[in-house]
């Protein structure tokens, strides 16, 4: 069990049968009152995200979940499939756990999956990875006065506004956390 005031941005507890990641907390301390935590949870299943207020001496229950290096394989359906790079064994993983993810890996990608009892319950990719542009008009210098962006369409089916400078067929380096363009690859 985890007390309440120990939540932090990360810390996995399992709440109401379904299992939650805390995104952020406040710690409010009221005049004479007791002290409150607010704290909002993503669920590692669903996506859902939701807020709660806990009394201070409340107890959640804290779950183990490990980390591992994992290789994405192909997609099969609706699922992805990855593989443990120590077991090689292969798992098959909704899309609904994958979310935002899908969009910046790659057939070969490596990754950090969580795993729970067995299961994976949620897909991290890399900090920044390099995807091929294959889709974006030309930009004309001078439509701005600086700067200046463009859509493109990058290999994995992901939008994301570029340079005017980019064009189809450049490499370029992506922030998997925002979806922002960092630099030519």
């Amino acid at each position: 069990m985890i007390g309440v005031t120990d939540l932090r941005p990360g810390t996995k507890v399992k709440m109401d049968g379904a299992l939650w990641e805390c995104v952020s907390y406040q710690h409010q301390k009221i005049g004479r009152g007791g002290a409150k935590v607010v704290a909002k949870f993503k669920n590692l299943e669903t996506g859902a995200t939701v807020e709660r207020t806990f009394n201070s001496g409340e107890k959640l229950e804290d779950i183990y979940v490990e980390s591992r290096e994992m290789q994405y394989l192909y997609p099969e359906g609706e699922d992805y499939v990855f593989m443990d790079l120590e077991t090689y064994d292969q798992y098959s993983v909704p899309a609904a756990v994958v979310g935002d993810a899908a969009k910046y890996i790659k057939e070969g990608t490596g990754v950090i999956a969580d795993v729970y009892e067995g299961r994976i319950i949620k897909v991290s990719p890399p900090t920044t990875v390099e995807l091929t542009v294959v889709e974006t008009p030309p930009g004309v210098k001078g439509d701005t006065v600086s700067g200046g962006s463009k859509p493109a369409t990058l290999e994995t089916g992901a939008v994301i506004q570029v340079p005017l400078f980019v064009n189809q067929g450049d490499v370029v380096r992506v922030d998997t956390r925002t979806g922002e363009y960092v630099g030519r690859a």
